[in-house]
């Protein structure tokens, strides 16, 4: 974007600006709680299935089993998020995890847990957890002026990063201490301060302006913008080919604590705990390395620190060296999953943000799940060190190949720009009418045409990013200067909120296909929607067809 695109930003909030207000304080501190509880009951069930199986492949399950749901059910989510009450959503997925850990607590003090429960039990906690990650990212904004969101987003990594720091160590203290029943009903306990918090919001109802998306409709409008975003493309591919490679450090690690470290539960949560410091020394860091390492040269760097300390440990060194090895693997993570986020969020409009992100979590998701899985079964062929050192190579080799294909910059604005008039109407139009066919008709030079189509390849993405299913360009036959643009919507509704979704940076690829059209006028636009040929009378008598044109 050339710098005249630019608007002016508001000064960034400090970093602890957003805690003066009470209900994101209030939220962020319960949220850290409920992290803690988490991350605490993570532990129990990863140590308590190496006690119950020593094949790597169950163990690798269960990594699988809490990232496989949201792999599957990150778009639900994510459409879920922006058509239900988010406050009672939340509330009840809180509800649905407490219910899971209340399960494994009352299973650890029965002594009847199983692997296969563990992993059944692991995995409803994952779909509670793909129904909740769109939905609390896309309060924040309700939370805080605008001034302050980054600060917010950057408070709330930093919450999870002490959670992270303090969770699995205090889960691995109690579990070495109690007993699993005692981390879970930890946790359990969490979640009653998570729910007490989010009744105490009185979110204000939202006004109803009639153009509300159902949940089938704008499923399928997350989808067409994620097909036609080239951009979001890049950062989906980059993003799954790092944590594929880098799942195998997590598939293996309570393995490599156990077997090759010969640790303790209470070992494997230090291990845990200093993952969580180093993301918060990473976090601390970040802005420097940001002013020497542009978005690649951060991932890379985070590609290479992950596949160092993966290849160290598959020597097992010295458990104090683990522990060290563990805070740059912490470093190397955030920094990673910082960024590929930061790209994904710049390059996502707000109307199909948590739709985007959704789907970013999904190949996140899937991409650990896979790889879980895949390091699992190849460990217990060829053993966890190899394995590891495998999945280390793998790791550079992918981050120097794909280095080229740069990740975008996120710098265009995209503000809805408003621009486009509503369309005329000769009566009222029912909102679920359509399909709509949209034509605009340019009068274009016929030497300026190959600079008019490269210009409209664009414009033919943002369409169907916006909500065309179908779009195509044509010549008049009689009169080549007469070109005409058209493209398919599903429903009136669904154009209108296509006029609401125009960005600026839309806006401007609109502009630079419009300056090749002569004439005095704008391009003239016309509106056709569909008719339905079931309505038709029976043809009258004697009626003789057209003759053919």
């Amino acid at each position: 974007m050339s710098g005249s695109d630019r608007t002016p930003h508001a000064p960034a909030a400090g970093g602890m600006a957003p805690l003066k207000h009470t209900l994101f304080a209030v939220l962020w501190g319960a949220t850290i709680l409920g992290n803690i509880g988490s991350f605490m009951r993570d532990v129990a069930s990863a140590w308590l299935v190496t006690d119950l199986s020593s094949n790597p492949a169950a163990v690798a399950m269960m990594q699988t089993a809490a990232t496989l749901p949201v792999f599957l059910l990150a778009i639900p989510a994510g459409v879920l998020s922006d058509i239900l009450d988010r406050r009672r959503f939340l509330i009840i997925i809180q509800v649905l995890l407490a219910c899971v850990s209340f399960t494994l607590l009352m299973m650890a003090k029965t002594n009847t847990l199983t692997v296969e429960y563990l992993i059944a039990l692991t995995f409803l906690g994952g779909v509670g957890t793909a129904l909740m990650g769109p939905t609390w990212q896309a309060i924040v904004p309700e939370l805080v002026p605008k001034p302050e969101l980054k600060a917010a987003v950057g408070l709330n990594s930093l919450g999870i990063n002490i959670a992270r720091a303090l969770g699995p160590a205090l889960g691995g203290l109690l579990l070495a201490a109690f007993g699993a029943a005692a981390a879970y009903g930890a946790d359990v306990l969490s979640y009653v301060f998570v729910i007490g918090a989010l009744l105490w919001w009185k979110r204000p109802k939202k006004v109803d302006d009639g153009l509300s998306e159902q949940f089938f409709g704008a499923f399928r409008a997350g989808v067409r913008y994620a097909r036609a975003s080239h951009d979001l493309h890049v950062v989906l591919l980059r993003a799954a080919v790092f944590f594929i490679f880098a799942s195998s450090v997590w598939a293996l690690l309570p393995l490599v604590a156990r077997q090759m470290l010969g640790g303790t539960a209470g070992f494997y949560g230090l291990l845990l705990g200093a993952v969580g410091v180093g993301a918060i020394l990473g976090a601390l860091v970040l802005p420097k390395l940001r002013q020497k390492l542009n978005t690649d040269g951060l991932v890379l760097a985070a590609a290479i620190a992950a596949a160092l300390v993966m290849a160290a440990l598959s020597f097992a060194p010295p458990q104090w060296a683990a522990v060290l090895l563990l805070l740059l693997l912490g470093m190397g993570w955030i920094v990673a999953l910082t960024t590929f986020n930061g790209v994904a969020q710049a390059i996502l409009p707000n109307w199909v943000r948590g739709r985007g992100l959704a789907i970013y979590l999904m190949v996140f998701n899937g991409a650990m799940a896979a790889g879980s899985l895949g390091w699992g079964l190849l460990a217990r062929q060829i053993g966890v060190p190899a394995t590891l050192l495998a999945g280390a190579i793998g790791l550079v080799v992918a981050g120097v190949v794909l280095h080229r294909m740069r990740l975008p910059q996120g710098e265009a604005n995209l503000d809805p720009s408003n621009h486009w008039p509503e369309p005329l109407l000769d009566a009222p139009v029912a909102h679920d009418r359509g399909p709509v066919m949209v034509q605009i008709e340019y009068r274009i030079r016929v030497q300026d045409r190959p600079a008019f189509l490269q210009a409209l390849k664009a414009v033919a993405e943002e369409r169907r990013r916006d909500g065309a299913y179908a779009w195509g360009i044509a010549e008049h036959t009689g009169d080549p200067e007469r070109v005409q643009e058209w493209f398919l919507v599903e429903s009136w509704a669904e154009h209108l909120r296509q006029h609401q979704r125009v960005s600026q940076a839309d806006a401007d690829l609109q502009g630079e296909a419009q300056r090749f059209h002569v004439g005095p006028d704008k391009p003239v636009v016309h509106h056709f929607l569909a008719l339905d040929m079931k309505s038709a009378g029976p043809a009258a008598a004697g009626s003789q067809p057209a003759p053919p044109v």
